[in-house]
Parts: C-alpha cells; structure tokens; sequence
C-alpha cells in the first residue's frame, strides 16, 4: 500500500510553493472538498510524510549574506561519534544543512554566516566541540544560482 495517492501528490506540489494556501484554494485545484483537504494535510504531517512548514528568509536582508560549503573529514575510528555530532549539530543554527557523502570527503555543511571571521568561530568550535572532525576544506559561495527545498514528487 502506498503512502500517499495522486492527490496527496497533488496537494504536496501546491504546498511547497506555497504552504499557506488555503484548504478551499487547493481543493479547486486537485478536485477535493476542503475538509477532505485538510484530513489529507494532518495525516501527512502526523505521519511525517510533511516535516516542516517554514518562511524562508533572505539571508542577506538578516545580516547573514554570506554560505559557505563544508567538506568535512571524520577520523575513520571514529564514526560512531556521528549520532553525538548529530546533537551537537541541532543546536548550531548557522550550519543549515549536514549531508553524510561519498568521495574526498565524509560529511558536506552548509553555513550561513555574517563575514569570514564569523565562519572562522563558527568552525573553530564545531572542530573543538567535535574532535572526531579532523580536517575541513571549504568552498565559499560567490553567487547562489539556484536555491530551494522543493522536492519533485514522483508519479
């Protein structure tokens, strides 16, 4: 049984754009009534099929303009230390996104920051906090070319 049918595929397009649309508004657009709408809305987000619903912000409008790409190597011994990293890491708001990778490097961070010298404390403790990090390499971003957090939802 699948999770979720055409029109919660429906429904889960049109909230991405815009997650305050109104149950009637969507309704009219995939054939539902509203309160149909909005049961298909609570189970989603009861089952975790949605996770957030959030305003993205200008970064640079709220001072901090600046992202910077993380490349991060772990001590080998010491992957098990991810789970502690993990809760250290819910607490650090300005590193935005954490992905476990392949290739060169072990974990890929996304930072926003105010300038340089405030990267250079937000990393100086992320290595002292996290002595299983053992090296950094970082990539600043000059320009965004795409941003986003839509993800495409299959047929």
């Amino acid at each position: 049984m699948d999770l979720i049918d055409d029109f919660d595929r429906k429904i889960l397009s049109i909230i991405q754009v815009d997650c305050q649309m109104k149950a009637e508004a969507i309704g009219d657009i995939v054939g539902l009534s509203a309160s149909a709408v909005q049961r298909r809305l609570k189970r989603m987000r009861d089952t975790g099929i949605i996770t957030a619903e959030i305003a993205i912000v200008d970064r640079k409008v709220v001072g901090n303009p600046m992202t910077f790409i993380a490349g991060m190597e772990i001590e080998r011994e010491n992957y098990d230390a991810l789970s502690k990293f993990r809760v250290w890491l819910a607490k650090q708001e300005h590193i935005q996104q954490v992905y476990y990778v392949t290739g060169a490097v072990d974990l890929i961070a996304i930072i926003t920051a105010r300038d340089v010298g405030q990267y250079d404390e937000i990393t100086a403790n992320l290595m002292s906090e996290n002595p299983q990090i053992k090296r950094i390499h970082t990539n600043v971003v000059l320009k965004d070319i795409k941003t986003g957090m839509y993800v495409p939802i299959a047929d």
